[in-house]
């Protein structure tokens, strides 16, 4: 798997670059950051406050798998923009569907 998907025990951990504000929601492919790691970019219309983003974040990656929202939990970086996303379910099942996901 890629560096910004671990597989876990009954799921996987994504690494996300998540946009806040945005003028639309989506899932923009992998991008780098400056420290060379790489993460799935997103955006989301929703504001960075009381939790909001990482509610919406939670959602666009629940809806885009089929899955639903109760399996996809932002685990950490609740108050930055850099986040890990655990996502339950079958590990390779979630990979593949992931992976289709990142190409732009």
């Amino acid at each position: 798997m890629s560096g910004w998907l671990q597989a876990r025990d009954g799921g996987v951990d994504i690494a996300v670059r998540l946009t806040p504000g945005a003028s639309l929601d989506g899932l923009d492919g992998l991008v780098e950051d400056a420290a060379g790691s790489v993460r799935l970019k997103a955006r989301v219309r929703a504001v960075a406050e009381s939790g909001k983003a990482n509610r919406a974040i939670e959602k666009l990656i629940a809806k885009r798998l089929g899955l639903a929202k109760t399996l996809v939990t932002v685990i950490s970086g609740e108050t930055s923009r850099s986040k890990t996303i655990r996502i339950s379910g079958d590990p390779e099942d979630l990979a593949g569907a992931l992976e289709a996901l990142a190409r732009p």
